[in-house]
């Protein structure tokens, strides 16, 4: 799903790639984290500290360039009980839309 040479996992199913969206930066969200230059475990403990006042449903933007990401954050979302909504390549940064669970 981020890339042809990457295999998704399991927890990739179903999540909306926006890259093949005609408007790719149409994503909703209600936070923003920057976690460009953190590497794991950061992103995902940064994201769960964010989603921390978020309402159920309310949506955070993750931006994020450690290679780990790719897995960390669908597995995080998984185990947390978060939804990954969509995800976005913007070169080098993979974005990712988290829809806090309940």
């Amino acid at each position: 799903m981020f890339d042809s040479a990457v295999t998704p996992c399991r927890c990739h199913v179903g999540v909306y790639n926006l890259q093949h969206s005609p408007y790719p930066n149409d994503m909703n969200h209600d936070a923003d984290l920057d976690a460009v230059g953190l590497l794991c475990p950061l992103p995902v403990l940064k994201a769960r500290k964010r989603l921390i006042p978020l309402q159920p449903g309310q949506v955070l933007r993750v931006r994020a360039d450690d290679p780990a990401a790719v897995v960390d954050v669908p597995h995080f979302c998984a185990e947390a009980g978060h939804t990954l909504v969509a995800t976005q390549d913007d070169g080098p940064v993979q974005i990712y839309y988290i829809a806090k669970g309940a």
